[in-house]
């Protein structure tokens, strides 16, 4: 019967366990509140944090892509805030969204990461319930 279940994703994009440096910082206090990515996408990143931070604090970025030398600057919005409380939390962390990032800085991302795997889930996959039924009623 498991081979039967369908799991959720909700990303729109592919993560990638890219860990980098990279600059954060506050854009109220511009002070810096991270420098290391552990994920990427085109849409955003997750940060290991060194201070506190609220969802929905705009941030501004900047980092570069290795294998092609560009750099990535950017403005972003933490939409979520990782405490490092579960077994396989990686550390006090942020998920930026990147807001207003142009079509040639996400083919960079594209193209300067590709290849790269995709982060360990720190969680098990969720079930799509209504389409698990609807390949079933299909079968």
């Amino acid at each position: 019967m498991d081979s039967f279940l369908t799991s959720a994703t909700d990303r729109r994009s592919i993560r990638r366990a890219v860990r980098i440096a990279c600059q954060v910082v506050r854009e109220r206090d511009f002070r810096l509140v991270g420098a290391r990515t552990l994920d990427l996408s085109y849409e955003g990143m997750l940060v290991a944090c060194d201070v506190p931070v609220l969802t929905g604090e705009l941030v501004v970025f900047s980092f570069q892509i290795p294998s092609l030398g560009e750099w990535i600057d950017g403005e972003g919005v933490v939409a979520r805030v990782v405490h490092g409380r579960r077994p396989l939390d990686p550390c006090h962390s942020i998920g930026i969204e990147f807001i207003g990032l142009d079509a040639c800085a996400r083919e960079a991302l594209r193209v300067g990461f590709k290849g790269s795997p995709p982060p360990l889930p720190a969680r098990a996959m969720r079930i799509d319930w209504a389409a698990t039924a609807r390949m079933i009623s299909i079968s």
